[in-house]
């Protein structure tokens, strides 16, 4: 399987690799810590150097409660990076739900869109819609994930009863849509969406059935680096210790190893060289 790009075709007869790059000043987990343009540029070429098979850059943090970023200052975030990463021989995704984020950057030579909204965004006011930008692009690719309510409620209100074949459904029909508007179906990834709107047993119930998600016939990408959920994995969780973001480096790297034992294409984290450390264990068993 091929996963068609702006520039490349990433063989995925293997788990691929997506570094986190995240030019914010409140992700969740490393806020801050690359938020300026030469930080940001750095962390891209130590990410290629520790592995990285796919750059993921992102100027909006969309953790829980995370407050909305205006277009202008993503773009003034997202763009002086991405001018320097699509430089470094690697595919570059874009993290971003705005239509007008995307177009710039796909001027620019971005290679993917990665949406938490699943082109469903339109700006106030704008005529143009994401699915849009995408569907007139001759060959990005692109990453559709689930997401239930919005950042600011979704785990407030999360979802209810069984979410696997919720979210199947719903990632079907997103790409079939887009499929519709003239989009070849190797261009499209498809993402649970692992944290966004669900409780810990739904996002485990995720990572226990991804077989199903499969059965779709698109390719999975699987977001669970230093996700919340894994914060239950503390040594001594029945007393209330709760793993920090930072901490969870071990947890991470065995659901990312689960993830791609169970068929996940592209695995999204923070850790790039531990992660790869961790599949050249997997893969050498067969």
């Amino acid at each position: 399987m091929v996963w068609q790009t702006s520039r490349f075709e990433i063989d995925l007869s293997r788990p691929r690799v997506m570094g986190i790059v995240n030019v914010t000043p409140d992700s969740f987990s490393d806020g801050g810590q690359h938020g300026s343009t030469a930080a940001a540029i750095r962390h891209c070429e130590q990410l290629i150097l520790d592995g990285a098979d796919i750059l993921d850059i992102g100027g909006e943090s969309s953790r829980p409660g995370a407050q909305p970023v205006g277009q202008v200052e993503e773009l003034a975030r997202v763009l002086p990076v991405l001018r320097a990463a699509v430089t470094l021989g690697v595919p570059v995704s874009v993290d971003t739900y705005k239509p007008q984020v995307m177009q710039a950057a796909l001027d620019l030579g971005a290679d993917i869109i990665n949406d938490i909204w699943a082109l469903r965004w339109q700006e106030p006011g704008q005529t143009l819609s994401a699915a849009a930008v995408v569907a007139a692009h001759a060959r990005c690719g692109v990453c559709l994930m689930h997401m239930h309510l919005e950042p600011q409620s979704m785990q407030v209100q999360p979802m209810q009863g069984d979410v696997v074949p919720q979210v199947l459904s719903f990632l079907k029909h997103a790409a079939l849509d887009l499929h519709g508007l003239g989009v070849d179906l190797a261009r499209i990834m498809l993402d649970p969406g692992i944290g966004f709107g669900k409780t810990v047993a739904q996002n485990f119930s995720l990572l226990a059935r991804q077989a199903e998600l499969l059965e779709a016939g698109y390719p999975v990408l699987a977001g669970w680096s230093r996700k919340s959920s894994l914060a239950v994995m503390a040594v001594h969780a029945d007393r209330g210790d709760v793993l920090s973001a930072q901490e969870r480096l071990i947890p991470s790297v065995a659901a990312a190893l689960l993830a791609a034992e169970r068929g996940a294409s592209v695995l999204r984290v923070h850790d790039v060289k531990e992660t790869l450390q961790a599949l050249r264990v997997l893969q050498s068993i067969g």
